[in-house]
């Protein structure tokens, strides 16, 4: 497919999926999912609608950093409307996040878990990265949710190791093969967090897979950087951090362990 050609071809999961209400357009290369995804809603679409490309041109992960995105990854990008009250919207990161690690899970993999805020890693490496926008709308607000995993490719970047599903299972992991299960987890997900009602079990399955819980990690954000343990999330999915004989509650930033169990791989660096 060249550049913004939609794909009208109907895999046997799209239909599964459209069962459950959602609609697929994929694209050979577009600058960004989530920028495709963001220009439908001003449009009027309402979806649910994920948007696929098989290449981006001009990835973006949080703060506006560039994600390196090749061909043979998958780089999805899911716009749901009106999806919980909006003081809410933040939450559904995590239950992407819940539905990326359950979906590399279905595939049999093992050493996998999240980073908060937003990452999969494999033996410290990072393997998937999340991007959640909020769109304002005339009649109410969209949510798009932006998720990229490598899974042929592990691109050099500086600041993280990286790795790729095919490396990490030992056989090839193609895109085609990942998305189903994605998605299929993705809606489930969303039906157990319930707009915002079930948000306290998906925090503490979130929290059941994730990495560094009661370690030492380092916080990066605009106002300094800070140590001590990774207490847990509070009940909005903002970090507790221990320092000394107080809790600190961290609403955004930069996460980096400090020894413990995300011994980095030798290999690539990570995009972020």
């Amino acid at each position: 497919m060249s550049e913004r050609e939609l794909s009208t071809d109907c895999a046997p999961s799209d239909r599964a999926l459209a069962a459950l209400g959602w609609r697929i357009e994929r694209f050979g290369k577009l600058d960004s999912t989530n920028d495709a995804a963001r220009a439908a809603a001003l449009g009027g679409d309402r979806g649910p609608l994920w948007v696929i490309a098989e290449e981006q041109t001009a990835g973006r992960g949080r703060r506006g950093r560039s994600w390196a995105s090749p061909p043979g990854n998958l780089y999805a990008s899911a716009l749901i409307n009106d999806p919980a009250p909006v003081a809410r919207g933040p939450e559904i990161g995590f239950v992407a996040g819940l539905a990326l690690h359950r979906a590399i899970g279905d595939l049999g993999a093992g050493d996998f878990a999240l980073k908060w805020p937003n990452d999969l890693i494999w033996r410290g490496a990072k393997v998937a990265g999340l991007l959640a926008e909020g769109v304002s709308l005339l009649d109410g607000f969209a949510c798009i949710v932006g998720i990229g995993v490598n899974c042929l490719v592990a691109p050099e970047v500086e600041s993280q190791p990286t790795a790729d599903l095919t490396r990490a299972l030992g056989r090839s992991i193609l895109p085609t093969e990942l998305f189903p299960r994605i998605a299929q987890r993705f809606a489930e997900a969303l039906a157990e967090w319930r707009r915002g009602e079930g948000f306290a079990e998906i925090r503490a399955a979130w929290l059941a897979s994730a990495s560094g819980l009661g370690e030492p990690i380092r916080i990066s954000d605009p106002s300094g950087v800070r140590e001590g343990l990774f207490e847990a999330l509070d009940a909005r999915g903002r970090l507790l951090l221990r320092r000394a004989e107080r809790l600190e509650i961290i609403e955004a930033g930069d996460l980096t362990f400090i020894g413990g169990g995300s011994t980095p791989l030798p290999g690539g660096l990570a995009n972020s």
